[in-house]
Order: structure tokens, then C-alpha cells, then sequence
């Protein structure tokens, strides 16, 4: 029987895979030597490997342009980055090399932005996708930026207080969005997203709050986020073309309306397990929306997404050392190291031979 851990994991996943591979007996982390960087830097340690952004990325963006050319779809597509999953200055600046834009989600958030303008990393042109529930330290520094040229910042409403905020101190005329409140899946603690309109008011406020005043203000998009994900089931098919539809019923009297924002929730490899067909996703995304815009007659909007995880979790690494084996049953291993535990199941070898 074979008995080394390597031996182990090819018994148990397809190995090696995309961003692991092992030469001269060392596991290599996108082409990095792990060892070589254990024995210079000592463990625990934490890395990151830039250039995987920039492969997420271009990853993303031409499965986008593959489904659009399969479908003959006729928006855009504009990838934003999150950056609430990472604000380090060398991961945002890293993914601005691939032209994308970015969504913000607290006040803080804003000063990143103004950083990054003076730096030159982003201009006045690029799209900065405001959400998150907003108080007034946030609705402010969006005014701000408005008034100071940012176009292409919209704020997405939360609820139907915060326009009035911008009313009051934007002095120009701006973009808005509005988030779709999701229905959450029935084991979820609560029933309904709590960030977002209720799908059956978003058309009366469209016509109380925002219909006439086109001068100051424009409905630009919809946008709507769920809690479990991009994923191929019935829950979230049913979600989405909610939007769609909605899209489609306020396209007919907001001509101004152009995008719909799917939020985030590609999921990332957190296992040599990991299995997910990202191009499908995308092509029935892309499907989805041609076919209810064709069926009502209205234009194919622009779709934004805002990838924070999928972006740079597959950069990231922690290394541990072993420094310890502990045997709880006739089954389940532990490895202890300074961080923790890791449970493992099955034989394997001891730890003195790793």
C-alpha cells in the first residue's frame, strides 16, 4: 500500500492541478518553491503571489467575452473589484493593472479611492460602485467625490432614505443604482436580505422619487448580491431572473437604466477537492438575460460584477510546520501546529517521515 501523503492525495484528487504542482520531491505554489522560501523566511508564514490577480482577472473577462460572442450579446462588461476583501495598496494595485474598476462598501473606503485617484492608479472616469448600508460619514465622501468629477461614482441605494442625502449635496447631476433584497434560502436565519429594496416597491419609487427628475438624477442600475453564492440550483436561477425581469419592467419607462450588477459569489479552491464550471455559470448568466430582454423587446444591459475573494484568495498562502501527531481514533490523525489543528482521515505516515 502506498504510504506517503503524496501518495495519498493522487489516490484521492485529480494531482497535480492548476496552481500545485510538486518538482524535486517540494510542493511548488504557482511555480514559487515553497521550501526555498521556508528555509529563507521560517513558517508560520503568509504569502502572496501577485501575478494570480491579474490571471483571475483575464480569467473572468474572457469567459465574459466567450459567452457574449456565443449569445451575440450587445452590453459590456465591467469587472469590479471589492475591495473589501483585501485593501492592502499592493493587491488593489495589482488588480487595477488589468483595467477594471472598483465597489466600495464603507466610508473608509472612499479614502481609498481619493488615494488611489492622487497616485494615479484610477481617473475620474473610472466606475466606483457605492454599497453597503449608508450613514453619514459614507454619504458625504460619495457627495465629494461627485462633486469633485467623479462620473462614473454611483451610489447604490440601500433603502428609500439615503437618496435624499445626495439630493441635498450632490451639486451635479449623478448616476444611482438600486440593490434588490433577496430572498434568502429557507434554512437561512433570516428570510429576507437584510441590505436592499423589496422587489414590489422598487417600481413605485422609481416613479414617486426618481421618474421627472432626470436633470439631477438617474437611475443607471440594478444590482443584487446573494449571501450563498453563484451556484447552479433552482434557488439561485429563480433570484436572479427576479432582477431580470425587473430590469426589463423598468427599462420600459426608464430609458436611462443600462446595467445590471450581479454582485460577487464565484467561489474560490479552498481544497484539491474543489470542482465549479465557471464558464457555464457565465454562459446561462448570459443566456438567462438575452432571452427575458428579447422576450420583453427591451436592450441587453451592461452586466458589472464584484469578484473580492475570486479575485485574490487563490493568491494568498499560509505555510505551518508540523510539530506534532496525535491519534484521537482508529481513524483521525491530527497534525498539530503553532496556528492549530489539522484533522486528517485515514493511515498515514508519522510525522518523523514528513
Amino acid at each position: 500500500m502506498n504510504n506517503t501523503y503524496l501518495d495519498l492525495v493522487k489516490q484521492t484528487f485529480n494531482f497535480p492541478q492548476e496552481g500545485f504542482e510538486v518538482k524535486d520531491e517540494y510542493l511548488q505554489f504557482n511555480g514559487l518553491d515553497i521550501k526555498a522560501l521556508i528555509d529563507k523566511y521560517g513558517t508560520p508564514m503568509k504569502l502572496s503571489y501577485l501575478p494570480k490577480i491579474g490571471m483571475q482577472v483575464k480569467k473572468a473577462k474572457k469567459m465574459f467575452e466567450t459567452a457574449f460572442k456565443k449569445y451575440h450579446y450587445t452590453g459590456e462588461y465591467n469587472y469590479c473589484y471589492c475591495t473589501k476583501s483585501s485593501h492592502f495598496s499592493f493587491v488593489v494595485e495589482e488588480a487595477l493593472k488589468q483595467d477594471i474598476h472598483l465597489e466600495t462598501s464603507y466610508a473608509y473606503d472612499i479614502e481609498i479611492i481619493k488615494k488611489l485617484y492622487a497616485r494615479k492608479k484610477i481617473t475620474k472616469d473610472t466606475f466606483i460602485v457605492c454599497n453597503g448600508y449608508k450613514q453619514k460619514p459614507y454619504t458625504s465622501r460619495i457627495a465629494s467625490l461627485l462633486n469633485s468629477g467623479f462620473k462614473n461614482v454611483i451610489p447604490i441605494l440601500d433603502n428609500k432614505d439615503e437618496l435624499q442625502a445626495y439630493k441635498k449635496t450632490v451639486k451635479m447631476p449623478f448616476k444611482l443604482g438600486i440593490r434588490v433584497a433577496a430572498e434568502e434560502e429557507p434554512n437561512f436565519p433570516f428570510y429576507t436580505s437584510r441590505l436592499g429594496f423589496r422587489p414590489r416597491d422598487i417600481l413605485e419609487f422609481y416613479v414617486d422619487k426618481i421618474e421627472g427628475n432626470e436633470d439631477r438624477f438617474q437611475l443607471k442600475m440594478l444590482h443584487i448580491f446573494l449571501n450563498k453564492g453563484i451556484k447552479d440550483d433552482i434557488y439561485y436561477w429563480s433570484e436572479l431572473n427576479k432582477v431580470i425581469n425587473l430590469y426589463c419592467q423598468l427599462k420600459k419607462i426608464c430609458p436611462e437604466l443600462d446595467s445590471i450588477n450581479i454582485g460577487g459569489g464565484f467561489p474560490i479552491k479552498h481544497s484539491l477537492g474543489f470542482e465549479y464550471d465557471y464558464q457555464f455559470m457565465i454562459n446561462e448568466i448570459v443566456r438567462n438575460i438575452k432571452t427575458a430582454c428579447k422576450k420583453s423587446n427591451v436592450p441587453m444591459p451592461d452586466i458589472f460584477t464584484e469578484f473580492g475573494s475570486y479575485t485574490v484568495g487563490e493568491s494568498m498562502a499560509h505555510i505551518y510546520s508540523v510539530i506534532g501527531q496525535k491519534m484521537q481514533n482508529d481513524r483521525l490523525f491530527f497534525y498539530n501546529h503553532p496556528a492549530g489543528y489539522l484533522g486528517h482521515w485515514g493511515t498515514l505516515p508519522d510525522a518523523a517521515d514528513q
